[in-house]
């Protein structure tokens, strides 16, 4: 098949790339060549840019595009709309953050949306993020009637993690220690490694697959606990894991999921418990946990610090740091009369 890959560069389109290569496809990008402009070998690269520079894709062909830098509904619009007749199928990578709510737990892909108070706005916020997806996939259906695929991925983890939400707990459990543990060891925790997504994604436009998906996982319950565990397991360190509080963390300004990583508080729990039942039997595979841990372990430990979290388009709160780590044990240990 020959593949367009829209972005393909970063984190979920690099693998994706990867992923397409390993089955034998013809793979062109379509990017600004900002995020990693090294040419890749048996790739075709288009530069260009999604507002306004969309000309580089007149005249391809395509079997089936993969669309993983869509955000703004106007420029998935555009683009969608111009490889209406070059390309046979259309995946579009949205988002678990379209759903209005996710209680109660099991939320499949029947569940109510957001709805933007401003349709129009093109201001990508975590506000709006949801909203925006939801907006975006309405184009792509629109564009590609029943040619095309809704991936709504959940939290994207492994090698590449340019957000270093994942990669952040197997580097501060390797370097020893007390290490803050947040919330509850038996925690519901979802994830995908972003290689397993890439490989299932490929597959389902190889079959011309249509429809929409909650992309997450794993198939089996997962905690924050056992994600720690596996992290001091695979490697070898003798951290010990303090578990402090949500409603301590909470209190003093800790943020959630970026602040303190993949932590997210008890009201929220229904984030990691959507259903991935019509993604498993699509076909949706998971890698064990101790193999994307050691995978992302090895790509993250020579990285400099500088190289650890890129710039995102929504920005981030500041990371949990060694000193302020200190400080919230401290204080915890204090609260409990504890020794610290």
């Amino acid at each position: 098949m020959k593949l367009l890959i829209l972005g393909g560069t970063r984190f979920l389109g690099r693998h994706l790339a990867d992923a397409a290569l390993a089955r034998r496809h013809r793979v062109t990008l379509f990017n600004r060549g900002i995020a990693d402009p090294t040419p890749r070998d048996g790739v075709e690269q288009l530069r260009g840019d999604r507002d306004g520079g969309l000309g580089a894709l007149d005249g391809g062909r395509w079997d089936a595009v993969l669309d993983t830098s869509g955000y703004v509904p106007r420029l998935v619009r555009d683009a969608a709309r111009r490889l209406a007749r070059a390309a046979g199928h259309y995946t579009f990578v949205s988002s678990l953050s379209v759903y209005e709510t996710y209680d109660p737990p099991g939320l499949d892909e029947g569940g109510p949306l957001r709805v933007l108070a401003d349709p129009t706005t093109e201001a990508v916020t975590g506000e709006t993020y949801g909203g925006l997806k939801v907006l975006c996939e309405r184009e792509v259906e629109r564009a590609f009637p029943g040619r095309a695929l809704r991936v709504r991925a959940g939290l994207l983890v492994g090698p590449h993690d340019y957000m270093d939400r994942f990669p952040y707990w197997s580097r501060r459990i390797a370097r020893g220690g007390e290490v803050l543990a947040p919330g509850r060891p038996g925690a519901p925790l979802q994830l995908v490694d972003a290689r397993d997504l890439a490989d299932w994604m490929v597959r389902m436009a190889e079959a011309s697959a249509g429809g929409v998906f909650n992309a997450t996982g794993p198939e089996a319950p997962l905690t924050i606990g056992t994600l720690l565990e596996t992290c001091r397991a695979v490697t070898a360190s003798d951290a010990t894991l303090t578990w402090v509080d949500d409603d301590f963390l909470l209190a003093r300004g800790v943020a959630p999921l970026d602040g303190l990583q993949l932590w997210v508080p008890p009201s929220f729990t229904g984030f990691n418990a959507v259903s991935v039942a019509k993604a498993v039997a699509a076909g949706l595979g998971y890698r064990p946990l101790a193999d994307t841990v050691r995978d992302t372990f090895e790509w993250d430990a020579p990285r400099p610090p500088a190289q650890r979290r890129k710039p995102t388009m929504i920005p981030l709160p500041e990371p949990l740091g060694p000193q302020r780590e200190r400080e919230l044990l401290a204080e915890w240990h204090a609260a409990r009369h504890e020794p610290a």
